[in-house]
């Protein structure tokens, strides 16, 4: 059996409810609910309840680190179209709330007077009534006492209004309203009060029986005595079980409503229960743009015109030196950046000459002699020419090597007379060419110095080379005056011979066997 698949007009009628609903998104105001600063656990649970109640248009999953700035959270209402900032903060004395239109203003900031959370005034209630439901679709904006005269109140009633959806009163649909916030303006103590609820509507003129019936919830009718009992209003009720409803909360549905018994054209009564969060809040003042504007009213500073001319002359000042500052620092970036070009073009044009032109001469002196090795290379100049006045003949090759001469020369090598490197066979060792030395020349200079050739053993001793024959006896381990002796333990004392410098010392200290020494000391 195949697989269903839609009709044409079934598609053609998806995309157009998927378009209607993306327009329906982006056309209504979207919020963002962040603090600033340290503000403490129980003001940071008033923000996420807060941040429930502007459900669904509300990033309810925003996460704010310490270093995201206010322009961080600007740079992005764009792509995402916020409309609004609601940000709180604390300070050692007060908490404080700002409601901002972004990005263009005004910014309305308060002071958080009292507040109750949503965890306190559910546990106040004895039935309370909130469920996932309730959230899916933006709640009622109720406004009380904002049509008083004054500046400051017209703007906060509009920028409250601008922050939830409008509704039309001919379209809308009544099931889709389950909350609604009151606002309330006091004109005498000046003060603000937001409060949320959750809505119902239930049918009135009937019993709490015939309710249940309507409900499919049979009574329990054990302890009635006539069927009248059931269906007679108020009967057998106690006072907390009796309705409460008048003419302040009974009004006629234009449409039907969810609910037995909420029929068109029925009389109901619409029921609220507080779900909170609360709050209590004063107005400070109201300022032009995002939080960096012109102070337009203060509930506390109060202002003359000419103290208002001269606030708005001093920052246009400033406005106009920071204009002059980014003028001049653009002039310096754009001067940089041509001087950075005329020197890369310098730079590849003496690069170019120099591999045009030929090859330097030789015999122009090496940049990598400096003054080390010339100091070396007379020193055995000096040494040569001293053996010549001496002995009155040239030196040997091996005596002086010149290959010594310029051994500070080679630590720099200018890229003229650099040599490459040769092809090393594959199983054989790379060595480097200044550890290369001639096999048969000793390794020392003392060495080389006494197997030099001389023509004659009393200039070598003129020299200091030569010290006399050495007999046999005289060598290490035979008898010498620096022998060690016998080793301990071989039935000899171990003496290392008379010191230089020292008289008979040594010989003192060879005179003294081990034994007579071991009884002293016991």
């Amino acid at each position: 059996m195949g697989r269903w698949s839609k009709t044409k007009s079934q598609k053609k009628a998806r995309a157009n409810a998927v378009h209607t609903a993306q327009e329906e998104f982006s056309s209504v105001p979207h919020s963002f609910v962040f603090h600033r600063g340290q503000i403490g656990k129980m003001v940071q649970q008033l923000v996420l309840n807060v941040r429930q109640a502007m459900e669904p248009y509300t990033a309810t999953s925003l996460k704010v680190q310490k270093k995201n700035t206010l322009k961080d959270f600007v740079s992005v209402v764009g792509p995402l179209g916020v409309t609004h900032f609601l940000i709180f903060s604390k300070t050692s004395e007060n908490i404080n709330f700002r409601l901002i239109r972004v990005p263009q203003g005004p910014t309305l900031t308060f002071r958080v007077k009292e507040y109750s959370l949503i965890k306190d005034v559910v546990s106040s209630l004895k039935h309370h009534r909130m469920h996932e439901q309730q959230f899916t679709h933006p709640p009622l904006l109720i406004l009380n006492n904002f049509g008083l005269p004054g500046m400051h109140i017209k703007l906060m009633a509009t920028m409250f209004q601008n922050l939830f959806p409008s509704i039309n009163v001919h379209k809308i649909n009544l099931n889709t309203i389950k909350r609604c916030i009151l606002i309330h303006y006091d004109p005498n103590s000046q003060l603000i009060s937001f409060r949320h609820y959750s809505l119902k509507v239930v049918p009135v003129g009937m019993s709490k029986g015939v309710k249940k019936l309507l409900q499919e919830k049979f009574p329990n009718m054990s302890r009635w005595e006539d069927i009248s009992d059931l269906l007679a209003p108020g009967a057998n009720l106690s006072e907390s079980e009796a309705e409460l409803d008048g003419e302040h909360n009974i009004t006629e549905l234009p449409q039907s409503y969810a609910g037995r018994g909420n029929m068109k054209a029925q009389q109901s009564a619409v029921r609220l229960t507080e779900i909170g969060p609360r709050m209590t809040l004063q107005l400070i003042k109201i300022e032009e743009g995002l939080n960096d504007g012109n102070v337009l009213y203060h509930s506390f500073v109060h202002k003359t015109e000419e103290e208002l001319k001269a606030a708005l002359e001093r920052k246009e000042e400033k406005l106009r030196l920071k204009a002059e500052r980014r003028k001049k620092q653009e002039q310096n970036v754009a001067q940089k950046k041509a001087q950075r070009e005329d020197n890369k073009k310098k730079s590849l044009e003496g690069i170019r000459k120099k591999q045009q032109s030929p090859e330097e001469d030789s015999e122009v002196e090496d940049p990598g002699l400096d003054d080390q090795a010339a100091a070396a290379e007379s020193e055995e100049d000096d040494d040569a020419e001293y053996y010549r006045q001496e002995v009155g003949q040239e030196p040997d090759e091996d005596l002086f090597p010149k290959s010594r001469k310029r051994k500070g020369a080679q630590l720099y090598r200018s890229p003229q007379t650099s040599k490459k490197f040769k092809a090393v066979k594959p199983g054989q060792r790379e060595r480097s060419p200044s550890k290369r030395r001639d096999p048969q020349q000793p390794k020392f200079k003392k060495q080389r110095l006494l197997s030099s050739t001389f023509p004659d053993p009393s200039i070598r001793m003129k020299l200091g080379a030569y010290q006399g024959p050495r007999s046999s006896a005289t060598k290490r381990g035979k008898g010498g005056p620096r022998s060690r002796g016998p080793v301990k333990g071989k039935g000899g004392p171990r003496s290392r011979g008379p010191v230089k410098g020292k008289g008979e010392r040594g010989q003192a200290h060879q005179k003294r066997p081990f034994k007579q020494k071991n009884k002293a000391n016991r």
